[in-house]
């Protein structure tokens, strides 16, 4: 049997087009977001680009993900180039659901007017803690009640116990099984095949979760 040369499948690979979305309807009742690092090629991790570089050549893009709280699916998700800020996503991640959600979660890199407005635009609630030293906003707006807890309390801890900020790491437990189970790695060089490589990561990642999430057990 005949199979396509790798270069055949590599050009094919950009004009595909991959849908992950489930079939799961109705409101979502938290949506977690968060972004993390795909490496192109090269060595090192995604913390070693952040944080500095040994001189060695790496390439990285930039994988942003919106997870259903309840169900572990992965509902919206984007790639972009790694010098894209998480704030920048935030908009057109929400863009790609209809759904009616009720409480939308990121970490302080999110803390910007331009994610807030996009989350008032949903009629969500937004659980996001603002960043050390923050000021408050006009009257009203619900950013106010984590400032206020957090010049209270010298942090924004107990405004996250208080508000179930800890629903916001199921988006980080999405990431880490992009990364262990599918290898967290894209192996095509051209931009858009990228897109459609991360986003079939994806589809089968929500594949997986409608199987059925593993259990965790105690053993005494």
């Amino acid at each position: 049997m005949r199979g396509s040369a790798s270069t055949c499948i590599s050009r094919r690979a950009k004009e595909v087009e991959v849908s992950f979305k489930t079939k799961n309807r109705g409101a979502i009742q938290h949506l977690a977001i968060d972004a993390t690092g795909l490496k192109v090629y090269g060595e090192g991790e995604w913390k070693v680009k952040k944080h500095g570089t040994d001189g060695k050549r790496r390439v990285w893009r930039k994988l942003h993900i919106a997870v259903d709280t309840s169900t572990h699916e992965i509902v919206a998700a984007e790639l972009s180039l790694s010098n894209v800020t998480d704030a920048e996503v935030l908009p057109n991640l929400l863009k790609q659901t209809r759904r009616k959600i009720i409480e939308i979660s990121g970490d302080g890199a999110y803390d910007t007017r331009n994610c807030h407005d996009a989350i008032r635009i949903k009629r969500a609630f937004p659980l996001i803690p603002p960043r050390e030293g923050a000021a408050f906003w006009e009257e009203g707006h619900p950013r106010n009640l984590a400032v206020v807890c957090q010049k209270l309390y010298g942090s924004n801890n107990k405004w996250k116990k208080r508000y179930g900020y800890h629903k916001r790491s199921l988006s980080e437990t999405a990431m880490y099984r992009v990364k262990q189970l599918l290898g967290g790695k894209l192996s095509l060089r051209n931009y858009n095949a990228q897109v459609g490589e991360s986003y079939a990561m994806i589809k089968a990642l929500n594949k997986l979760t409608g199987l059925g999430m593993p259990e965790t057990q105690y053993v005494v």
